[in-house]
């Protein structure tokens, strides 16, 4: 039995625990500071409010206040937060982590710069927290977090430098359900799992352009899905080779693509836009949902943007990126989307 520590009590953080304490190990869920009603909850009833199944028995709850205690001899620490959550829990929690102990981060997400420069979130921490040298890995890959805890068949990529430390990682949440592939390639990783959360809401465009048109509730129509997800996987591509170097990781951005398209927040969000809602009229609509998929689409295109003045990438060969965040500024809307574009 392995001590494995989850600090971050949002939907996917959460569900870890479940593969981690079915696999007979300790699990110690901690909340953040802005956690404290889900770990309040969970003491009280066994069961994450945003899940219909309860915890595996055995599960500890911790608020962050104990954190000390919750990391007091952890095999293996889980960052669940957001990406919202990235600059604190690498100033709160990092750390707090032995350097020896390894981290597998949830979060989804690019660090973008002024000159373009996309890095990974695992590489911002190295960066940020150097000299120091710490054992930072991540997870990518289709998964939702609520058929995660039905047990759904799942397929993810760990991510990281070290391949033996993967193994083990692996060792410790690997179930009958949960499939870990495992890959060094984490710039690659890290950028699909980015990217598909863009170019999700691309294609949710078009659902909701669809309801716009024959109403809400009508015959979905796939022809106009498909079309924008080919041009999604068309510019993904592109990005991935300029990003690493090769397109290797688009089968990844492909099928994680394709389970965010049929349910969560980024659909929920593109399907409004689509409708034809402005950005805050949508925002206003799903008031309280973290929506990643935003701060994405802007930090990707002000970097193509960039990119393209120095002469690194053409923004002609971006024309969904460049039409989505047209909406998002309240400059576009989903009645313009480029189709005629996306044949070059």
């Amino acid at each position: 039995m392995s001590n494995i520590t989850i600090v971050g009590a949002g939907m996917m953080g959460s569900a870890l625990a479940f593969p981690a304490r079915e696999n007979g190990h300790r699990v110690r869920l901690t909340g953040t500071h802005l956690d404290r009603e889900i770990i309040a909850e969970s003491k009280r009833t066994g069961k994450h409010p945003k899940f219909d199944k309860p915890f595996p028995a055995g599960v500890e709850y911790f608020y962050f206040e104990e954190l000390a205690e919750a990391l007091e001899g952890a095999d293996m620490v889980i960052c669940g937060v957001n990406s919202f959550g990235v600059d604190w829990f690498m100033q709160e929690v990092l750390p707090h982590i032995p350097d020896t102990t390894p981290v597998l981060s949830v979060t989804k997400g690019l660090v973008a710069y002024d000159d373009g420069t996309l890095i990974s979130y695992p590489e911002y921490w190295e960066r940020s927290i150097a000299p120091r040298k710490m054992n930072l890995n991540a997870v990518g890959g289709p998964c939702t977090s609520y058929e995660l805890v039905a047990h759904d068949q799942t397929i993810v990529t760990f991510c990281g430098r070290d391949m033996q430390t993967l193994e083990t990682l692996r060792g410790l949440m690997r179930t009958d359900y949960y499939h870990i592939h495992l890959s060094t390639e984490v710039m690659g990783v890290e950028s699909a799992v980015a990217l598909k959360n863009a170019y999700a809401l691309g294609v949710a465009l078009a659902v909701g352009l669809n309801e716009k048109v024959n109403g809400v509730g009508c015959t979905p129509h796939y022809n106009s899905q498909a079309a924008m997800f080919y041009q999604s996987v068309k510019e993904i591509r592109k990005l991935l080779t300029y990003l690493t170097g090769n397109d290797r990781q688009i089968d990844s951005a492909a099928g994680d693509m394709y389970v965010t398209i049929f349910g969560g927040r980024t659909r929920l969000i593109g399907t409004l836009l689509g409708r034809g809602y402005g950005i805050d009229e949508a925002l206003a609509e799903l008031k309280g949902v973290t929506l990643e998929s935003l701060v994405i689409i802007g930090r990707i295109n002000k970097a193509v943007k960039k990119l393209a003045q120095d002469g690194k990438l053409d923004a002609a060969e971006f024309p969904l990126l460049m039409h989505m965040d047209a909406i998002i500024e309240g400059k576009a809307t989903s009645e313009e989307i480029p189709w005629e574009r996306f044949t070059n």
